[in-house]
């Protein structure tokens, strides 16, 4: 395996879809494969944040083939590997609409020698949408906090949350259009659409659940106090 891709995290014998994490990109952010079986010949890839051509591989090895690009949001760890990935295999790229102008302008948002180039989404997306590609169903949901027009993807008890929620942290809300209340509003509205036992693929760190999160996680501690009902 190359040196650039690294394997992080294999199927998890409770999932009907299968996962697979790699580590691309300048900050090794986590992109993620997915397909509705480890026989599948369609996979949809979640977040490449670089090193598409060696991604290209490990897809070639696997025997499957890129059939579409989800982005959760615009930064550019989550992106550097759009274009390349994208002219390469011909896949449509589902991007929030919100954020579209930081690939599409990427070198103004990005920093020097990331190595990622602009390109324009094939689909836009807001939330609410339910996306039919590689053999799978996936829910995009609206979790803005992190950046303004952040969205999850999930699939068969698999939820793909960016950088709005990790294993014991959240995402930074210093960032242009981050905000504190936001986040915890969005991370609540996941925790009363989907079960505690819902696994989570974060854009950094290894993945966790949406249940122990809710327990454990220091920063979600104002969420696990019951909200005062106004009389």
């Amino acid at each position: 395996m190359p040196q650039a891709v690294t394997r992080a995290r294999a199927r998890l014998a409770r999932m009907d879809v299968v996962v697979d994490c790699y580590g691309l990109g300048p900050l090794q952010t986590n992109c993620y494969v997915v397909r509705a079986d480890r026989g599948a010949t369609a996979a949809v890839v979640v977040d490449p944040g670089g090193n598409a051509a060696d991604l290209r591989l490990e897809l070639a090895r696997g025997g499957a083939s890129c059939a579409a690009i989800l982005i959760t949001h615009g930064h550019f760890d989550h992106i550097g590997g759009v274009a390349d990935l994208a002219e390469g295999t011909g896949a449509p790229v589902y991007m929030p609409e919100g954020e579209r102008a930081l690939l599409e302008r990427y070198a103004d948002f990005a920093p020097a020698g990331t190595g990622g180039r602009p390109y324009m989404p094939d689909e836009l997306v807001a939330g609410g949408e339910t996306i039919e590609v590689g053999g799978i169903s996936f829910e995009c949901v609206s979790i803005p906090g992190h950046s303004p027009a952040h969205v999850a993807y999930y699939a068969d008890s698999a939820l793909f949350s960016g950088d709005l929620l990790f294993a014991n942290s959240v995402g930074r809300v210093d960032l242009p259009g981050g905000d504190w209340d936001t986040l915890l509003d969005s991370v609540r509205s996941l925790a009363e659409r989907y079960p505690p036992e819902t696994i989570v693929y974060p854009g950094h760190g290894p993945q966790t659940t949406l249940g122990d999160e809710l327990k454990r996680n220091p920063f979600l501690a104002e969420l696990r106090v019951p909200k005062q009902i106004d009389t």
